[in-house]
């Protein structure tokens, strides 16, 4: 292939990513329900694709592949775990939701139980199915297709395409869910006075500006940042998160009547796997380190300015 080939192709592929992202702001700007329906069609085909592959490969199974002998070393299993942490992570994104529900109480513990659930379960499954038509150095060298790949021995060609529908789809929800979360959770953060006032006004009357501004910045970090990489700023950024929340949380947990042995766990859990990444990353990438340490610091300062022109004051709360 050709240099002038390789630039076509990278200069769609950023159009693509734009269109893309553009298309789910629309189904966000039109509102929740919009959001929620669209949710409900790709989740139910992506669940009913890995479905379909997980029973289906069950059947061709090869013992000799679960065989202890055969597992990747430890530090590779922790990396595999650390992955797996990080994608539970996702489900922090339904309580984004709470505000669009008519009964959060009840609704948003049963989405949150029912979710973890179902996702054991099929990850369970599909693991089994790749891991037992796979080799270790077969999932190693496809990668990213570790899925399609697996199911092209028992559902052949139309196995991949089918495969590499569920993974588009499954990348679609994701940012769609994402963006719905960002907006939301910026909007109420505005709200409480912690974010300028732009942040929480709305436009047309069916939205919130920060839909927008978070989908340019979206926008602007795909076509300048590399996707593996945004990927581990994102956790990263998201595993600090939860470690200030966890903490946040053992302060506030006599109010909140949450159990304090499950916040611990998820505290440590965080620290655990912050370590895990971090150590990762300096084996593969101190760039993205770097990266990440600048974006934090800058953080810092932006909120440090904002605070002292706008005169803002923090808001404290009494405990209980």
């Amino acid at each position: 292939m050709s240099t002038q080939h390789i630039i076509i192709l990278l200069i769609w592929h950023y159009h693509i990513a734009t269109a893309i992202i553009v298309i789910f702001t629309a189904i966000n700007f039109i509102g929740a329900k919009a959001v929620g329906r669209s949710e409900i069609l790709m989740v139910s085909i992506k669940v009913g694709i890995l479905m379909l592959f997980a029973l289906a490969g069950l059947f061709f199974i090869k013992p000799e592949n679960l065989a202890v002998m055969n597992f990747p070393k430890t530090p590779n299993i922790l990396y595999g775990a650390g992955i797996v942490f990080l994608a539970y992570q996702g489900f922090g994104l339904i309580t984004n939701a709470a505000e669009d529900m008519d009964d959060p109480r009840k609704t948003l513990p049963k989405a949150l139980y029912l979710s973890v659930l179902i996702v054991i379960c099929i990850y369970v499954l599909v693991s089994l199915a790749v891991i037992g038509n796979l080799s270790i150095s077969e999932i190693s060298t496809a990668k990213d297709y570790a899925l399609a790949a697996a199911a092209k021995p028992f559902l052949g060609p139309i196995g991949f395409k089918i495969m590499a529908i569920a993974a588009l789809l499954s990348t679609s929800s994701a940012i769609n869910a994402s963006l719905y979360g960002g907006a939301n959770v910026s909007y109420l953060i505005a709200k409480e006075g912690e974010l300028p006032g732009f942040f929480e006004r709305k436009v047309w009357k069916r939205s919130t500006e920060s839909l927008f501004i978070t989908s340019g910045l979206v926008i602007l970090c795909t076509n300048l940042l590399n996707l593996e990489r945004i990927g581990m700023l994102a956790s990263a950024s998201l595993l600090v998160i939860y470690i200030a929340v966890n903490t946040a949380h053992l302060r506030l947990s006599g109010e909140t009547g949450a159990k304090p042995y499950l916040i611990w766990a998820s505290l440590f859990s965080s620290l655990i796997f912050f370590g895990i990444l971090v150590y990762y990353e300096l084996i593969h990438s101190i760039i993205t380190l770097i990266v990440f340490a600048v974006v934090l610091t800058l953080c810092f300062i932006v909120e440090w300015a904002y605070r002292k022109y706008s005169r803002r004051i923090l808001k404290t709360r009494t405990l209980i």
